[in-house]
């Protein structure tokens, strides 16, 4: 569990439409700064930079619209509201990410080729600094609103900066020992491991985003923590058929919950609805579905996901 407390759903998305709107400028001052920095140098390690950050823009755009959509409330056609557009709009940055490696990896295979001496090199040094400056700060800030919100269109924003971050330090690496060693192949060579860090990105926000997308389950220390909640009160003795699934940045949680046999329909509505209120104080921003069991006279549930359905396969 988070040593945070994750907050309601109208505190995370000021949270998240602040730090995508950070996450906007920081991009435009990046692709600004490394694309006067490259038409002064020719650097292939700053163009591989520079394409990163010009698709970071673009996918912060689209996580911009993304976080802004997924706040929108439940409607009659979305019940279970909006949030998934947090993961496609996810998946589409790690696209992005993938097109950036693939024109990062050509230019880099090109100049290993044919190594050209870089022009006004300490200036490309200057942008590189300024632009690793910026990341790490920007990177800072997604992080903490991460503990606090878990949404994964900003998890996915962050992984492209990270990427960003690495190719920052590789590019750097490459253009001052191409402008003060004059080993003018290292540029290049910076660009490709670029390019590879790119890939490894992409592949982490694909597995992120698909999670999500394929209702995968919240993590085991959170389910624990369900759990332990829900039994804190003595007239629930078990709960059975917990399913937990995240939407961008709701919480879905539906589970059965053992009741003394014996108990009042308003006892038992009272044990769940304290129940209720337990979790929520925890997950304040999900969505929770109690169905009530008479302890020891249940008859098994049927459906397509149901106890009945589950013990024959």
């Amino acid at each position: 569990m988070s040593p945070h407390p994750l907050l309601t759903p109208a505190q995370s998305h000021v949270l998240t439409r602040r730090v995508t709107s950070l996450s906007v400028a920081t991009a435009v001052v990046l692709v600004a700064a490394k694309t006067a920095a490259w038409l002064a140098s020719g650097s292939v390690a700053l163009l591989a930079s520079l394409a990163d950050s010009g698709l970071d823009l673009l996918a912060s755009l689209v996580t911009l619209y993304a976080v802004r959509y997924a706040s929108v409330p439940p409607d009659a056609e979305h019940r279970f509201g909006h949030g998934k557009a947090e993961a496609f709009a996810s998946l589409m940055q790690g696209g992005l990410v993938f097109g950036s490696a693939a024109l990062v990896g050509r230019e880099a295979v090109v100049g290993l080729l044919d190594p050209k001496p870089l022009a006004a090199g300490g200036w490309a040094i200057a942008v590189m600094l300024l632009s690793t400056v910026l990341t790490v700060m920007l990177i800072s800030v997604q992080s903490w609103v991460l503990r606090r919100t878990r949404s994964v269109a900003v998890s996915g924003d962050r992984a492209h900066y990270a990427a960003d971050l690495g190719s920052n330090l590789a590019a750097l690496a490459g253009i001052t020992a191409a402008s003060l060693l004059g080993l003018h192949w290292l540029d290049a060579g910076a660009g490709l491991l670029v390019a590879l860090w790119l890939v490894w990105g992409a592949v982490g926000v694909f597995s992120e985003a698909g999670n999500q997308l394929m209702d995968h389950e919240l993590p085991d220390e959170d389910r624990a923590r369900i759990l332990d909640l829900m039994t804190q009160d003595r007239r629930i003795t078990n709960v059975h058929q917990l399913r937990t699934r995240a939407s961008g940045p709701y919480i879905h949680i539906q589970m059965h919950a053992d009741l003394d046999p014996d108990s009042t329909l308003a006892e038992a509505h009272s044990a769940v609805v304290a129940a209720e209120k337990r979790v929520l104080a925890a997950f304040p921003s999900a969505d929770i579905i109690i169905h009530p069991d008479p302890r020891g006279r249940a008859e098994p549930h049927g459906g397509a996901f149901g106890e009945a359905e589950l013990e024959s396969r």
